[in-house]
């Protein structure tokens, strides 16, 4: 499958949407992929950053395959210029390491051997290798493993509609709430986020949101109520809400560490609206997930260790109440 359409003389691109309208030569907003004359060439597909086996809860996925391993990778390069990036040495380089070359059977060999459960295509923005993460998904499908993206949710409508049947979980991350920063100090666009995270939802892949709250850009009391409120009216109660916590990095040096007092306030507005499922990150917050219903622990965790995994059956073994996620 091609991500690409001819506009006239150029390429369009169509795996994120800032639909790049590329000349013959020229790169995207992601620095990864090229107009080389017949096509636009994904320049990262196989060629690795980052290869590592992670808990499944690092990506953070909560509900999704709890205390299982991931295999998770990333390339060079990224569609967005976020000032507070934590992957920032990989994310805003496009200088590819041509020695780190893996196809996708070696990739889905390694995953099968050290016994994950999932692939996980994140460090830095998925989207921009698409194809190669496509072509992983669906060769690690013929071996009963799942796929995961971690994404700023930038992607095309093309991709979004292309991802239904190919990845199985998703952790967006909502940034911001403001449409000015979005545009002016991270890339992309709110309503492009938004729209996605919608249709995401749609497409019956399992979806959770993170939203890194960075002191002095997206922590006011109202910018966080918006962010709640959107999740409950158009993703609905259910869906997990990760709240964690910045650390000065990359631009961001002069910046204080996220407040506890701020997770907490992050925490208390969501759980004010409703929401079932909250949770703090880069912190020492407890982070058990409870029963919506009976209040039943039903998985106690410690950072990204599950010290107790009650659930049963996908459900609460108090009150049978079914558990928002993917357990199986």
């Amino acid at each position: 499958m091609k991500f690409y359409k001819q506009e006239k003389e150029r390429l369009v691109c169509l795996l994120c949407s800032y639909y790049c309208k590329l000349k013959v030569g020229q790169t995207g907003v992601c620095g990864v992929n090229k107009n080389i004359g017949d096509k636009i060439e994904c320049l990262v597909y196989g060629y690795l950053s980052a290869l590592n086996i992670d808990p499944i809860e690092k990506k953070p996925l909560y509900h999704f395959l709890p205390s299982s391993k991931s295999l998770s990778l990333g390339t060079v390069g990224c569609n967005f210029r976020c000032s507070f990036c934590q992957n920032w040495q990989i994310s805003q380089n496009n200088n590819i390491n041509k020695n780190n070359y893996f196809s996708v059977d070696e990739i889905v060999n390694i995953a099968k051997e050290k016994k994950c459960e999932s692939i996980s295509y994140t460090y830095n923005e998925p989207t921009i290798f698409y194809p190669f993460a496509r072509d992983i998904a669906l060769k690690a499908k013929e071996f009963g493993l799942k796929s995961v993206f971690v994404s700023n949710g930038f992607e095309s409508s093309e991709v979004i509609a292309d991802m239904k049947g190919v990845i199985d979980a998703m952790n967006i991350d909502l940034k911001s709430f403001d449409k000015n920063y979005y545009k002016k100090s991270l890339g992309g666009d709110l309503k492009v986020v938004c729209d996605n995270l919608i249709n995401i939802k749609k497409n019956d892949i399992h979806l959770e949101i993170t939203t890194l709250i960075v002191p002095s850009k997206n922590d006011s009391k109202v910018e966080l109520e918006n962010i709640v409120k959107f999740i409950k009216e158009n993703l609905g109660v259910d869906v997990p809400w990760h709240i964690s916590a910045f650390h000065p990095d990359y631009k961001e040096q002069d910046l204080e560490r996220t407040k506890d007092e701020s997770l907490e306030m992050a925490y208390d507005i969501a759980k004010s609206h409703g929401l079932n499922y909250v949770y703090m990150g880069n912190s020492t917050f407890e982070n058990d997930t409870v029963c919506k219903n009976c209040g039943e622990v039903l998985i106690r965790r410690e950072y990204f260790n599950i010290l107790e995994n009650r659930v049963l059956n996908g459900c609460c073994p108090k009150c049978k109440t079914k558990l928002d996620g993917v357990f199986k």
